[in-house]
């Protein structure tokens, strides 16, 4: 049954026998961390957002020393004790900033994909924070981020070079080494590329840095299994787009707390706005879409923790929601701020922009809801 705010399932079991209740509450020790991510995460105000937003480094060493200090850049790493449901509360958090910073890109998406592809010898040096990592998989094109990728590998001599343009490599510029994704003779494989020469590119997020990396017979190592690695790669992203998404949650929240707290003191015709129906009913569709993403969010991260069947689905709907629903509520918050929603000094433009840029790096929400889609009709 639903207990409740926070939402999520706390079990061990992969699947659940029918008719048998289900708590949804966190733990104490889960919701001891989002106390400690949530104070943590307060301490970074609009003014260093700001600052870092025009720092074309993107983040600070002193924020960056604090996050391996409180342990979580080693969450997602074998036996830590963690899973991504314990990370996904630290990004919920960490979406309230939104922190700028390399967190997604080295501790999530680096780490992720290093774990799935056996990668071993790159994990000591993301987990104490000492090297950061990234991943060079998108290219130009919508849908499934594996369909956009045509970079092309090939055996030369004893090694292995890639050719081919990843115009989209978050932290690509700041990164100690990029796990790049290339198709193969045997399909779709993964190289190491150490000290990438990516170029910073202006981008949407001005707090989450992208950069654009050209690679012409470029030196590589290969990573992981031999063959192709398409099933792998989808299970990676998978637990990518949850982590993006648990990032909108907080994203989301944030707009709808500074929604509801514009609305109670901006005053028009002698009365708060707060007082008008139509304002009333915005606020209201914007709880309802943020309970919504954070119920979807949590069952999918426990889902991919258990090994759930339902692992690949929940994901999916839970990106595909959460994604939607938060270019909706921040630009509902946007709007309930009126004009001064649209100036630099407000924050709204920052929720925004991450919650749009998250979708794209999510492929967008449509090949989401086609993954539901051809689940529901093949089952």
């Amino acid at each position: 049954m639903l207990a409740g705010h926070p939402s999520t399932l706390t079990g061990k079991s992969s699947t659940v026998p029918r008719g048998v209740a289900v708590d949804f509450t966190f733990d104490a020790e889960q919701l001891a961390l989002q106390d400690v991510a949530r104070r943590a995460m307060d301490e970074i105000g609009g003014d260093e957002v700001r600052r870092l937003a025009d720092d074309p480094v993107g983040f600070d060493a002193g924020h960056w020393a604090r996050l391996v200090d409180l342990g979580w850049t080693d969450m997602l790493q074998p036996g830590s004790g963690a899973g991504l449901l314990e990370t996904s509360i630290v990004l919920e958090q960490m979406g309230r900033v939104p922190l700028p910073g390399p967190f997604f890109s080295s501790c999530v998406y680096a780490t992720l994909a290093a774990r799935a592809l056996g990668a071993d010898e790159l994990l000591e040096g993301l987990a104490s924070g000492g090297q950061r990592g990234t991943v060079a998989l998108h290219e130009q094109g919508n849908g499934h981020p594996l369909g956009t990728v045509r970079a092309r590998a090939r055996r030369k001599g004893a090694g292995w070079v890639v050719s081919g343009a990843k115009p989209i490599v978050v932290d690509g510029h700041t990164a100690d080494w990029a796990i790049v994704v290339a198709l193969a003779e045997d399909g779709v494989r993964s190289f190491l590329l150490p000290s990438p020469r990516a170029e910073a590119v202006p981008n949407l997020d001005p707090t989450r840095k992208l950069a654009r990396l050209v690679l012409d017979d470029e030196p590589v190592e290969p990573l992981g299994p031999v063959g192709d690695q398409t099933q792998l790669w989808r299970g990676v992203l998978d637990d990518v787009a949850v982590a993006l998404s648990a990032e909108l949650v907080g994203v989301c929240h944030r707009a709808l707390d500074e929604a509801v707290e514009y609305a109670k003191e901006r005053v028009v015709f002698d009365r708060p706005i707060a007082t008008f129906q139509s304002v009333k009913h915005r606020i209201v569709d914007m709880y309802h879409a943020l309970e919504m993403a954070r119920v979807g969010v949590h069952f999918a991260a426990w889902a991919s923790d258990t090994g759930a069947p339902e692992r690949s689905r929940t994901a999916a709907m839970a990106a595909g929601y959460a994604s939607e629903a938060a270019v909706r509520l921040t630009g509902d918050d946007i709007q309930v701020h009126g004009g001064v929603g649209f100036t630099w000094a407000n924050d709204a433009h920052f929720l925004f922009k991450r919650a749009k840029q998250n979708q794209v790096l999510m492929g967008g929400s449509g090949h989401q809801w086609h993954q539901v889609a051809a689940e529901l009709i093949g089952a």
